[in-house]
């Protein structure tokens, strides 16, 4: 693991201007810079950074964050690599915290692999280029490709020379280690005798996607009926073929932008289209689609469109990938060129308007498709017509949302004119099918499985606003923008006269904002419900309980990436008034920046009574299904909550 220490220097100092500035042109505006946003196609920008508080917010997608989180949402990396892409930037070496030294030696092997391969790299890029029978073979195969220099350079190509030892000879000079190329599968070791694994092959780096060289393609290019067209790097410590997807690296930022992926079969497809124009490309490498590429895909986009040419056995392996990329809850289309052409090719014959356009007149709805394929397989015949129509609800019963499942269903019926019902029908009993075969969930009742049409109102029902939220996120902006302020605060007390009859006394309390909600929070024993707020809540309470204030640069340090967006959405909340120049519009927009106390008040009061809410609806429902055994007494406690609830809004209604 990376050392506290290594994070530390890394925020301290990377600088969010900096950084994003190497990607998106930045423009100064008063205190801040904005820009176009990197995640969306915009014209005007909508795109903050805030060098003071070292934060940034990217008010067209919503997203915002600290330095790290921007390389992480940019990059799409993880955490230790984005950690590791800014040390790298400003020189910061990295510690890594005390492992024993069998974590030691797999963290040594594995780097040594990653270094052996990227050698391999430099290696096959030189002989490709700087060498005579390089350029007499290998450049010349490119060439007759349609591939530019620039686009060799960028995929980082390669060639092997049709020799047995070359590379292994020149990388054991270089002080490799021979256990190493061993191991990445570069070179291959029997008894004795040592030699390379790729000889007489152009060669195609596979990429991370954080662009560290995992291993190798190999297309040969002489006739020889014994060998492979294709030969991959073997299974290794760093490649595992099942978990990559070639040319992602490159694709990541396109595939994000564009909301789409396509996905191809083999290296030159995604090569040739990615020349073109057409960025958000990558390719299984000829192996079937598996649940850990799709997820790959996932990080980026919900949207896959598997492209490939019409040969049949094409055709059904493509069939089975989407009911995986179904599974993974993605929406799927599927597009075949014309007769006789693949991606490669008929990138290389068109432009890319002539592309575009055809993607998006030929890209069909997976149901669309599966459902024209298999038609033209039945013909007329009735039983096989009814076995492919089944065929199509078990791909729609891989789709873990039941709207999208009902929506599916009726595509289907209209498509091979079969009614709903029977279709309904057959789906519940695929999905009662699969859930005892799973063995899933047990406690669910049949109902969970049961298709049944959704309700009008739920789609409005899924987008409803969750108010107990809203008054969490309130309390946690307060905090952040007003924790360490001093106010007067107008509250009121609980009293009884002389008939014991209840009476509310206004009084005046002197106290840090921080220290009114916390003990509020803390005397009607009310605690967050949403877990990120509630994290962010203590996190905040200890912040200002020892340093007395929040630097956000500080303080969004020691916050995940979802802590920290709602920290930014807070911090820069004003300054989307400021980007769109509503004053200038005569817009009076209020003026956040000054503490309200009677918000404070309201909030909180606010937050307990819905909790109160919550409470007495849960005993209801208790009572309703028989699991109260003390009815009297339950019914004695709801009273109590109620009339609780009644004080709550007669505070309420005082503290205005």
């Amino acid at each position: 693991m990376i050392s506290k220490n290594t994070i530390e220097k890394v925020f301290d100092t990377a600088r969010v201007e900096e950084v994003i500035g190497d990607f998106i042109q930045l423009k100064k505006s008063g205190a801040n810079y904005k820009g176009l946003s990197p995640f969306t196609d915009e014209r005007s920008p909508s795109f903050m950074v805030s060098p003071v508080k070292q934060i940034w917010k990217d008010f067209s997608s919503g997203k915002g964050g600290n330095v790290v989180s921007f390389v992480m949402e940019h990059e799409h990396l993880t955490y230790p690599e984005a950690i590791k892409y800014l040390a790298k930037k400003y020189g910061i070496e990295i510690e890594e915290t005390e492992q024993s030294n069998e974590e030691k030696q797999k963290a040594s092997d594995r780097e040594s692999m990653f270094l052996v391969s990227e050698f391999a790299r430099d290696y096959f890029q030189q002989q490709l280029t700087e060498t005579a029978t390089g350029k007499a073979i290998g450049l010349s195969y490119f060439k007759e490709r349609g591939f530019t220099d620039d686009t060799i350079k960028k995929f980082e190509l390669g060639y092997a020379q049709d020799e047995w030892e070359n590379f292994t000879k020149a990388a054991l000079q270089k002080a490799y280690k021979l256990s190493y190329l061993e191991k990445t599968g570069l070179t291959i070791v029997k008894q004795d005798k040592q030699f390379d694994r790729f000889k007489g092959r152009v060669m195609f780096p596979i990429h991370s996607i954080s662009g560290r060289v995992l291993g190798f393609g190999g297309r040969i290019l002489k006739t020889d009926k014994k060998a492979a067209k294709y030969l991959n790097s073997p299974e290794s410590e760093i490649y595992n073929k099942s978990k990559i997807l070639y040319g992602l690296f490159f694709a990541k930022q396109s595939i994000a932008k564009e909301d789409n992926c396509y996905l191809v079969e083999g290296y030159t497809d995604v090569i040739q289209m990615a020349q073109k124009g057409i960025e958000n490309v990558v390719s299984s490498s000829g192996t079937a689609l598996t649940p850990d590429q799709i997820r790959l895909i996932n990080r980026l986009t919900k949207n896959i469109t598997v492209l490939f040419d019409g040969d049949d056995a094409g055709l059904r392996a493509s069939l089975r990938g989407i009911d995986l990329i179904l599974e993974q809850g993605m929406n799927v289309k599927v597009c075949t060129f014309p007769a006789g052409e693949d991606p490669d090719s008929f990138a290389k014959e068109n432009n890319l308007v002539e592309i575009k356009a055809y993607l998006e007149e030929n890209a069909q709805d997976f149901i669309q498709f599966k459902a024209s394929l298999l038609v033209a397989e039945a013909k007329n015949d009735p039983v096989k017509k009814a076995e492919l129509t089944r065929d199509i609800v078990v791909s729609i019963s891989r789709i873990p949302n039941e709207i999208q499942q009902e929506i599916y269903i009726k595509e289907c019926a209209s498509i091979m004119q079969v009614s709903e019902e029977v279709l309904f029908s057959t789906l519940a009993q695929i999905n009662a099918k699969n859930y005892r075969e799973s063995n899933k969930q047990k406690q669910r009742s049949q109902k969970a499985f049961d298709v049944v049409k959704q309700d009008k109102e739920a789609p409005q029902e899924l987008n409803k606003v969750n108010p107990k939220e809203v008054l969490e996120q309130k309390i946690i902006s307060l905090l952040i923008k007003h924790g360490h302020q001093d106010s007067l605060f107008l509250d009121v007390e609980i009293d009884l006269d002389e008939e014991q009859q209840i009476i509310l006394n206004e009084i005046k309390i002197e106290a840090k904002v921080y220290e009114k909600i916390f003990k509020d929070l803390q005397d009607d024993e009310t605690d967050f419900t949403n877990p990120i707020f509630k994290s962010l809540k203590d996190k905040i309470e200890k912040e200002l309980a020892s340093k007395g204030q929040i630097d956000p640069k500080k303080f969004t340090q020691q916050l995940s990436p979802e802590e920290s967006e709602v920290v930014t959405n807070i911090l820069m909340e004003d300054e989307k008034y400021k980007l769109h120049r509503w004053e200038d519009m005569s817009i009076i927009v209020t003026d956040k920046s000054q503490l309200d106390p009677n918000e404070v008040v309201q909030s909180i009061l606010n937050l307990r009574r819905l909790l109160i809410h919550e409470k007495v609806d849960a005993f209801n429902q208790q009572i309703k299904e028989g699991k109260i055994q003390n009815i009297q007494e339950t019914l004695h406690e709801i009273m109590d909550y109620k009339k609780l609830e009644v004080l709550i809004s007669k505070r309420l209604s005082r503290v205005t």
